[in-house]
């Protein structure tokens, strides 16, 4: 089977790619250093040529509000706009565990209207929500930091590892189009300022973590439900301890 992956040489892409060459498939690395470009449309009529299903895992290059907002809608739209030219059965998307919840945050609401997009695009669909990285955890320490100090809230968030990321969002591709939104988390709930504490423990960083209920996530204050998914999550398998101990 043909599958597009969109964003393909990313953290997660790459790992999608990977794991569906190995199952037999041909999965095609879609990014511009490829020559395929989802903004400008350069390569994307010959890559969905023949294709079953596109996995679009694509990463804004800036988080400003406005950039991102219209690095979705354009990007989105022209790759449903060649799904359809091309006869494409199945579009997978990758995104964020919450997003609606926290509007404040203009990464999240271009994510929702991503989403919407899709959803009404009639090009049969599998939304995948996926909770914060492990990967990421030393950029949040680093975003909330103040002197010596890292301010967090101690609401509940529940990250994973990318590798089970993209281990759900191959399973997702090679399933039937669900045309519903379905979710996947690490397999621990904990509050996120004792995640940063155990990430600098771990790593051997002095910094004090102060837990605080109005220190923002990336411009949102949170609460338990704000990062954390539903009872019907499919859960990874990688604990963070044990994660960080083998990178």
């Amino acid at each position: 089977m043909k599958i597009v992956v969109i964003g393909g040489t990313g953290l997660i892409g790459s790992k999608v790619v990977n794991s569906l060459r190995e199952r037999g498939h041909e999965a095609v690395a879609a990014a511009p250093s490829t020559g395929i470009d989802s903004i400008t449309r350069e390569g994307l009529a010959a890559a969905m040529d023949g294709a079953q299903v596109v996995v679009d895992v694509t990463n804004a290059p800036s988080w400003e509000d406005q950039a991102v907002l219209a690095f979705f809608q354009t990007s989105t739209s022209n790759l449903l706009a060649a799904e359809k030219a091309a006869g494409v059965k199945h579009h997978v998307a990758l995104s964020i565990v919450g997003c609606e919840r926290l509007p404040e945050n203009g990464y999240f609401r271009a994510k929702v209207a991503q989403e919407r997009l899709i959803k009404d695009a009639g090009v049969p669909y599998t939304l995948l929500r996926a909770t914060q990285f492990f990967e990421f955890v030393g950029g949040i320490a680093q975003a909330a930091t103040q002197g010596d100090q890292v301010r967090l809230s101690p609401a509940l968030i529940q990250p994973m590892a990318s590798a089970d990321v993209a281990a759900a969002l191959v399973e997702v591709v090679l399933a039937a189009p669900a045309n519903a939104t379905l979710e996947v988390a690490g397999p621990e709930a904990l509050p996120l300022d004792e995640l940063v504490r155990r990430f600098l423990r771990l790593t051997g960083d002095g910094r004090k973590v102060v837990p605080d209920v109005h220190a923002r996530y990336f411009g949102a204050e949170l609460n338990d439900q704000s990062l954390t998914p539903g009872a019907q999550a499919r859960l990874g398998a990688t604990r963070f301890e044990d994660w960080l101990a083998r990178s």
